[in-house]
C-alpha cells in the first residue's frame, strides 16, 4: 500500500459512501458528481492493492481489506475531529496551559483564584511558580512565564501592569509588646525596637523604606529574615517587630499584635504583569477575564482593587503600524 497516495478527502469520501450505502447517495451527500465519487474509489482501491468492496447477491459489500481501511479511516478521521475541537477550544481559551509566576506574600491569594479558575476551566493546565521580587524580576526577564503578579512590578517599556488587589502592610509585635492594644504611637517612639526586615530587593522592604525616607527617619537595629513565616515566628518569639503583608499575617498561626501605629496600615497592591512584547494565548486571556469578573468571590471584597472589569482589555496587544 502506497499511503502517500491516501489523503484525507479520499478517506472522507470513502467513509460517505459506505455510510451512505451506494456512490450515487455519498455523491448527493458531498455535493459531487458520481464520476467524481466512483473515480475517486477506484483511485483508493489502487492506492490499497486490494479491492474494497465485492457483490454479492446483486449488492456491494465491503471486503475484508474495505472493512478494515473503514474502521481505520473512521479512526484518523475522528482523531483529527477530536484535535480541531481541541484547537477550536485552544483559541477560544477554554484549553491548553498557561505558566504563572507570583512573588512569596501572592502565594496566599492567588490559590484561591486559581482553584475557582480551575473548576470552570478544567482542561487548562497552570503551573505556577513562586519566588522572591528578585527571582520573579529575573523569570520577566528571561520571559519564562505568560502572567506574573509583583506588588512593586518592574519597571521599563516592556512592562504592562494593571492593579488587581489591595496589599495594606501592617506593623506586627508580640502580644506582649508595650505599645499593644494602645493608643496610637508614632514612628519616633518605635525607634528603639529591633526590625526584622526581609532582604534587599523585597516589595515590602522597599515599600517601606520608601515610607521611612518620606518621614526623614531611617532604623535603628534591623535583623534580615529572608521569609514571610519566619518573621511571623520570629515577631511572636519576641525577636523584634516586623511590616508584613495583612494577607500574610491572616494565613498565619502565630498569635501577633497589630501595632497602632500612626500612617499605618502602608497602602500597597498587588499587580496583574504580562511583557507587551509577547502575545498572550487564549488560555490566558480565559484567566485574566475569569479575574475581572470573579476575583471579588474569591478573596474578601473590600481587596479588590477599583477598574478591575476592564482588566482584559487592559491587556489586549497593541495593533502595531
Amino acid at each position: 500500500m502506497n499511503i502517500r497516495h491516501l489523503s484525507f478527502r479520499l478517506l472522507q469520501i470513502y467513509v460517505q459512501v459506505v455510510r451512505s450505502g451506494s456512490i450515487s447517495a455519498a455523491a448527493r451527500a458531498m455535493h459531487l458528481t458520481q464520476p467524481t465519487v466512483s473515480l475517486q474509489m477506484k483511485r483508493l482501491a489502487e492506492a490499497v492493492g486490494a479491492p474494497l468492496f465485492e457483490q454479492k447477491d446483486g449488492r456491494f459489500e465491503r471486503t475484508a481489506v474495505g472493512e478494515e481501511l473503514f474502521c481505520a479511516a473512521c479512526d484518523v478521521l475522528g482523531r483529527f475531529d477530536d484535535f480541531n475541537g481541541y484547537l477550536e477550544r485552544a483559541r477560544g481559551g477554554s484549553s491548553g496551559h498557561i505558566h504563572v509566576a507570583v512573588v512569596t506574600t501572592a502565594k496566599y491569594v492567588l490559590p484561591r483564584i486559581m482553584g475557582a479558575f480551575y473548576r470552570q476551566f478544567p482542561d487548562i493546565g497552570i503551573t505556577l511558580s513562586v519566588g522572591n521580587r528578585a527571582q520573579i524580576v529575573g523569570r520577566f526577564e528571561r520571559q519564562e512565564d505568560e502572567l506574573y503578579v509583583f506588588s512593586h512590578p518592574p519597571s521599563g517599556p516592556q512592562v504592562q501592569a494593571a492593579r488587581i488587589l489591595r496589599n495594606p502592610l501592617q506593623m506586627i509585635a508580640p502580644l506582649d509588646h508595650w505599645a499593644a492594644g494602645g493608643p496610637p504611637v508614632t514612628m519616633a517612639q518605635l525607634r528603639g525596637e529591633r526590625f526584622l526586615v526581609r532582604e534587599p530587593g523585597s516589595a515590602t522592604r522597599m515599600m517601606f523604606e520608601s515610607w521611612l525616607s518620606a518621614q526623614g527617619m531611617d532604623l535603628g537595629s534591623t535583623m534580615q529574615v529572608e521569609s514571610n513565616e519566619a518573621i511571623r515566628l520570629s515577631v511572636a518569639s519576641g525577636l523584634g517587630v516586623s511590616v508584613i503583608s495583612e494577607h500574610t499575617l491572616q494565613e498565619g498561626r502565630e498569635r501577633l499584635a497589630v501595632l497602632p501605629v500612626a500612617g499605618f496600615p502602608l497602602e500597597s497592591n498587588w499587580y496583574l504583569v504580562a511583557r507587551k512584547d509577547r502575545r498572550l494565548s487564549a488560555p490566558a486571556h480565559s484567566l485574566i477575564r475569569f479575574i475581572a469578573g470573579h476575583l471579588h468571590e474569591c478573596v474578601e471584597p473590600d481587596w479588590v482593587a477599583p477598574g478591575i472589569a476592564g482588566l482584559d482589555a487592559h491587556f489586549m496587544p497593541v495593533a502595531r503600524p
